[in-house]
């Protein structure tokens, strides 16, 4: 593995960061409309929102995404940092780059004050798992969906 470095996605990216947002939706069968894309990307990049996008690039070629997003919480008096998507090329996996993008985005929740960072993942994915077992500890909460619309 090449020299890796861990850094902001920028707005000028968008064409390295969609094929790894498209292999994160397809590895979860899931499909978004284009204007949900371009409203994803446009959140990512906007100082008025609350969500960022960590890249990692590997010799300067961007191999896993990862995007976080801070909330407030009613527990605490500060936030807590929801590590909603990440994902790692199939190229660049096995190299430590999923937990370079954990361990970013955990100095991020640091520096702005959150008291957690926390995920979901499918109880399947396997490979995934192990490496979250490594790196936090599973709260035992279940997760519950009503969609409304």
């Amino acid at each position: 593995m090449g020299t890796v470095d861990i850094r902001a996605v920028g707005p000028g990216e968008r064409a390295a960061w969609e094929p790894l947002w498209k292999g994160y939706l397809t590895f979860y069968k899931a499909t978004l409309s284009p204007e949900q894309n371009d409203r994803t990307w446009a959140r990512l990049h906007d100082p008025a929102e609350p969500m960022h996008v960590l890249g990692a690039y590997v010799d300067g070629k961007l191999q896993g995404i990862v995007h976080y997003l801070f909330h407030l919480s009613t527990w605490t008096a500060g936030s807590y940092c929801y590590l909603q998507d990440l994902y790692v090329a199939e190229g660049g996996r096995n190299h430590g780059l999923g937990r370079a993008l954990i361990e970013a985005v955990s100095a991020e929740a640091r520096k702005a004050g959150a008291s957690r960072v926390y995920w979901l993942t499918h109880e399947t994915n396997e490979t995934a798992r192990a490496l979250y077992d490594k790196v936090a500890e599973r709260s035992g909460f279940i997760q519950y969906r009503k969609m409304l619309g």
